[in-house]
């Protein structure tokens, strides 16, 4: 049970680390057991168990596939088992942030350049919400600000896209709200950064939109890594309890 538990924990390696992608197939047993040096029994017990966990999945007569980290439609993020392996990996919440800094980066590009009469009143909304929110607590109108801006985009693949991972992304939200908001510096330059982010797209310029974008998300990540180089504890991810709570809330407001 012991080496059975060791090989599934490399599989989850292989994973994370980007060896093994969302829907990539599985090495066969035959060739498990030949590059990881154990006999195939100990390599079926350590599939059986990802299986069972949801890490992967076995298609009839195809083999065993990592399972999809974006859900199928109709179901919750929340509810992806490989989405809470990557939430415990070091590694995942700076990945977030890069998809976020480039895929947001080019919304607000886009928002400031399509952005109806109706889309500027959402994002006002939304901005003035966020605004009145106690910032140590405003990770859902933190969330909903940025995606306003991505629905400005009109650009349905986008939308869609973080759509699929408004979950996940919501998880680097609350990470930025719990790790810098209650630092008053950082709060400040946080608030700075939403307000000439909201600026740039009301007043119609996509160069200076995407520029403040980009350079929010990173200072996010920067910071954050920071941080922990210097030894702080961040809190990454909240529990599962907290996360289902959260993904409620942000679905119900």
């Amino acid at each position: 049970m012991g080496i059975s538990r060791e090989i599934s924990y490399k599989l989850e390696h292989l994973i994370l680390e980007g060896g093994l992608a969302p829907g990539q197939k599985i090495p066969s047993e035959r060739q498990l057991v030949a590059r990881l040096g154990v006999s195939r029994s100990v390599v079926r017990e350590a599939l059986h168990e990802l299986q069972a966990r949801g890490v992967i999945e076995t298609r009839h007569g195809k083999g065993s596939f990592v399972a999809s980290i974006v859900p199928e439609s109709g179901t919750s993020g929340s509810n992806s088992p490989l989405m809470y392996l990557y939430q415990g990996h070091t590694r995942t919440l700076y990945d977030l942030l890069e998809v976020r800094e480039q895929l947001e980066g080019q919304a607000a590009f886009l928002a400031a350049q399509r952005a109806t009469n109706q889309d500027r009143h959402r994002l006002t909304q939304a901005f003035r919400a966020l605004e009145a929110t106690d910032p140590l607590s405003n990770a859902r109108p933190d969330h909903r600000f940025h995606h306003a801006i991505v629905e400005a985009s009109h650009n349905p693949i986008l939308v869609h896209i973080l759509d699929g991972l408004k979950n996940m992304m919501l998880l680097t939200v609350q990470a930025s709200v719990s790790n810098l908001n209650p630092r008053e510096d950082m709060r400040r330059t946080i608030m700075r950064q939403h307000r000439q982010l909201y600026e740039a797209i009301m007043a119609s310029k996509p160069d200076q939109a995407r520029k403040v974008a980009t350079a929010h998300v990173r200072f996010v990540r920067n910071t954050m890594k920071e941080m922990e180089k210097e030894g702080d504890k961040l809190l990454r991810i909240p529990a599962p309890e907290e996360l289902e709570a959260l993904m409620t809330e942000s679905t119900d407001a």
